[in-house]
């Protein structure tokens, strides 16, 4: 039974740990959304809300995925990665909230440049990572592992007999 409660109450944790990042993505979607509204009905807000909505959702989103990446623990070459798609979020956001500064350009310029420096890297495959479980990404390598006991129930695997 202590085992279980060890166990347990891992799961617990990683379950409020994730809840963090999943509640700043659905904040930074609640913005979206009123972005959207705003889209619609222009009259509802005023003018200089869409610059404002649009630099919340992204520098929502982009503080989302750094939490999301504090829990995953991903190695130097992926931190480092997801560190720059982050940057690049918060350049384009300073860019929507500031669209008439000296450096609105420049902000623009340099998120186009990370993002796209961001999907050259996944195209060359750097960093070789594995697929994340914990976005529904798997192989048959993932999926078919075989554990034995309670990290087989946890992770709902197959349940192999040992010896």
């Amino acid at each position: 039974m202590a085992g279980c409660k060890l166990g347990c109450m891992r799961a617990h944790l990683s379950r409020a740990h994730r809840a963090a990042p999943v509640l700043l993505g659905a904040i930074a979607l609640a913005f979206v959304a009123v972005l959207f509204t705003w889209d619609a009905f222009p009259r509802l807000l005023p003018s200089r809300a869409h610059d404002f909505l649009g630099a919340l959702a992204l520098a929502s989103i982009a503080i989302a995925y750094l939490v999301y990446q504090t829990i995953r623990r991903p190695g130097a070459r992926e931190l480092f990665k997801a560190l720059l798609l982050a940057i690049a979020f918060l350049f384009w956001a300073a860019n929507q909230f500031w669209p008439k500064a000296a450096h609105a350009t420049l902000f623009n310029d340099i998120a186009i440049g990370l993002f796209a420096l961001d999907v050259f890297l996944v195209m060359i495959g750097w960093p070789a990572t594995s697929p994340d479980e914990s976005f529904a990404e798997s192989d048959t390598k993932t999926t078919d592992r075989q554990l034995s006991g309670p990290a087989a129930r946890e992770n709902g695997l197959r349940l192999v007999k040992s010896g």
